[in-house]
């Protein structure tokens, strides 16, 4: 669906003679402002107003398309708690115009009416406004959609990648700068697939990504009983050998015991970490005493859909490792805001990513402004999370962005996300309206 208009602003500048001196500049400054107020105008602009309107006045938003992707797979796969395994694979992508021809893309999960929530309430306010006054725009979209943090995300992250276009920035810089080039990526793999047990395929598909150049690897767990399970753990640590580090997502299948058990042999193969054994509604419910008794790290956090939510889960201590999404908790700016938040109670963030190249390209972004955890040798750097499974968008949409070099992903330095989109390809998996 495109929400559009043919409207246009107005653009406000203050010049000032330039041979006035700094006394005289803020004394003629005051007059005219105090000029403004008692003829009635409306206050003057703040400087980021102002800069915006005198940097990227003539840009003006003109369109909001929203694309829901579906994918058929080759072979049903899932999660533990995928029953059935899925068939399909699906996506939403935000496309953002400006009057000038500019355009950002935006990602997020096709859940909870969001494309509605897009195409119906947020699009339409977004309509003739400057993407450059970025804060108001952040809040005008927090304001009306009572919530729903997947909206948000991808809107944020399309006009990140306008407003990086415009001032010719990457996403990174609009953010503060990079603290580093080149971020390490870890492969999220080995989920249920049909008609292949786990013992035939963990075992060869973690010899083949470490042969990729992997040097983080994450396991889906949770299916079956914890000691079958944990043979199978085994026989990835075999496979990968001591130097790789391990990660076993639990997917919200276990009990508070069974995840203690599964736990416990986690720890016992050298494992970093274990993703969200238990279920995650309501509030994480007892994660705190989760991670109380597991002897190794607890990684939680992708379902925060806001600052809110992550502020409840860390205060409560409820995990080691919070993991926000870009496309799920409202965008950059909320998934930073969180990631500082959990630096202050000595909590790592792992960003949650499980998408396409948009989310992808974001969450490098994210990334690459994110320090360590701490002052010493970098040991600790945030991950890239790299989704392996049956994805026609990742390495599809921006064919080549992000080849894996030395176990990590370089951080684009074009304008904006700092990927090109291809439309054509897009539009071989556009699901038509009915």
């Amino acid at each position: 669906m495109t929400v559009s208009s043919k409207q246009s602003g107005s653009q406000l500048q203050l010049a000032a003679p330039s041979n006035l001196n700094r006394r005289q500049l803020l004394g003629s400054s005051a007059a005219v402002f105090a000029g403004m107020f008692a003829a009635g105008t409306s206050a003057p602009l703040t400087a980021d107003e102002s800069v915006a309107r005198d940097i990227g006045g003539q840009h003006k938003i003109a369109s909001v398309k929203t694309f829901l992707l579906r994918h058929q797979l080759k072979r049903p796969f899932g999660a533990s708690v995928s029953v059935p395994l899925d068939t399909t694979r699906e996506i939403l992508l935000v496309k953002i115009e400006t009057d000038t021809g500019l355009t950002g893309w935006g990602e997020t999960a096709p859940v909870y009416a969001v494309q509605g929530t897009i195409d119906e309430h947020l699009a339409p306010q977004l309509i003739g406004q400057n993407p450059l006054e970025y804060r108001r725009l952040w809040r005008k979209l927090w304001g009306a959609n009572f919530g729903n943090a997947l909206a948000v995300g991808a809107l944020d992250i399309a006009i990140n990648d306008v407003r990086g276009k415009i001032l010719n920035l990457p996403i990174a810089e609009l953010f503060g700068g990079r603290h580093r080039d080149r971020v390490p990526a870890y492969a999220s793999a080995m989920n249920y697939v049909e008609g292949i047990e786990p013992e035939e395929r963990c075992s060869s598909e973690t010899k083949e990504l470490v042969k990729r150049g992997f040097r983080a690897i994450k396991m889906r767990i949770g299916r079956y009983p914890v000691a079958r399970e944990a043979k199978v753990a085994a026989s990835v640590r075999e496979a990968a050998g001591p130097d790789v580090l391990l990660m076993a997502d639990g997917n919200a299948a276990y009990t508070m015991e069974s995840a203690v058990r599964m736990g416990t042999a986690l720890h016992e193969l050298d494992f970093e970490a274990f993703e969200e054994p238990m279920p995650q509604s309501p509030r994480y419910a007892a994660y705190e005493e989760l991670r109380r008794r597991l002897p190794l790290s607890l990684a939680a956090g992708e379902a925060v859909d806001s600052r809110i939510a992550a502020k409840d889960l860390i205060d409560r201590k409820a995990m080691d490792i919070i993991q926000p999404d870009i496309s799920l908790c409202g965008g950059i700016s909320e998934a930073l805001f969180i990631a500082e938040m959990a630096a202050l109670s000595g909590i790592r963030c792992i960003p949650h990513c499980w998408g396409a190249d948009v989310l992808i390209a974001a969450t490098v972004q994210l990334l690459a402004v994110m320090p360590d955890p701490h002052w010493g040798f970098p040991t600790d750097t945030p991950l890239l999370e790299l989704d392996q499974s049956e994805n026609p968008w990742r390495d599809g949409l921006a064919k080549g962005a992000f080849p894996l070099i030395d176990g990590g992903i370089d951080v684009p330095r074009k304008p904006g996300l700092g990927i090109e989109v291809d439309e054509d390809f897009v539009k071989q998996f556009v699901v038509k309206p009915s």
